[in-house]
């Protein structure tokens, strides 16, 4: 009979992996011509770094913040929302949507070793699509 392990090791971003992944989505946003935030949260959604580009919306500060927290919280990109969501019309009903933080359009992609995740990635400011590609690009840095 095997015995179950009395511990369980959990990994989380490192604060030089979040500055990497923040600092590769901006560079990506800047190659495009835009302007955006771009927020690390390790794997229960505290900020690990935040960085924002001076003409980005103070407004989309927060809503990078909140797409890297959905991400990390529901690990899932949060362009899979409205998918995920689709087969349960009582969950809108009742409005899930309200939930404090929770953003349900693209930008927001969980950071996995492994299977595992350590974190995510939240970026707003240009169109989701755009901040879908520096999100992208955020995790592009991150070593294999």
């Amino acid at each position: 009979m095997e015995s179950t392990p009395s511990h369980v090791i959990q990994r989380n971003i490192s604060r030089h992996a979040a500055l990497r992944l923040a600092t590769a989505a901006l560079d990506e946003a800047e190659r495009l011509g835009i302007h955006v935030n771009a927020a690390v949260v390790d794997r229960h959604g505290t900020l690990m770094a935040f960085l924002r580009m001076p003409e980005a919306s103070l407004f989309s500060s927060q809503t990078a913040m909140d797409k890297a927290y959905s991400a990390a919280s529901a690990r899932m990109p949060t362009s899979q929302w409205t998918e995920a969501l689709a087969p349960y019309p009582p969950l809108i009903q009742h409005n899930i949507l309200q939930r404090p933080r929770l953003v349900v359009f693209g930008g927001g992609i969980p950071v996995e070793v492994d299977g595992e995740v350590i974190g995510a990635i939240g970026v707003s400011g240009g169109s989701v699509e755009e901040d879908e590609q520096c999100a992208e690009a955020g995790l592009a840095a991150l070593p294999a």
